[in-house]
């Protein structure tokens, strides 16, 4: 198995992101630079998505249950990521300087 780089996750975790909310793209980019817990749960919605994709490979007995809670999981993290967005507004703010009388 190999090892990925807080990089390789942080970008999967801003693909899993955008693919539900396209719209919000520059705002979630810097939010995932900026705030630790957005980012956390950005790479939580990527690694969930990624559970749910395997899913079929998981034994009969046990593969519905994961399959409905991983699902529960995935909605719980769109939610929380779009409750965020909702919440912060990020705004660009350019500072003027005056000038001084010649």
């Amino acid at each position: 198995m190999t090892e990925r780089t807080g990089f390789e996750l942080a970008d999967e975790g801003l693909a899993a992101a955008l693919r539900r909310f396209p719209t919000h793209a520059a705002q979630m980019r810097t939010l995932i630079q900026r705030n630790e817990s957005f980012r956390a749960m950005c790479d939580d919605l990527a690694c969930v998505e990624q559970a749910l994709l395997s899913v079929d490979k998981l034994p009969s007995e046990i593969r519905e249950d994961r399959r409905r809670e991983f699902t529960e999981l995935v909605d719980s993290l769109a939610v929380e990521i779009e409750r965020k967005l909702s919440q912060v507004k990020v705004i660009s703010i350019t500072r003027h300087m005056k000038q001084a009388p010649e």
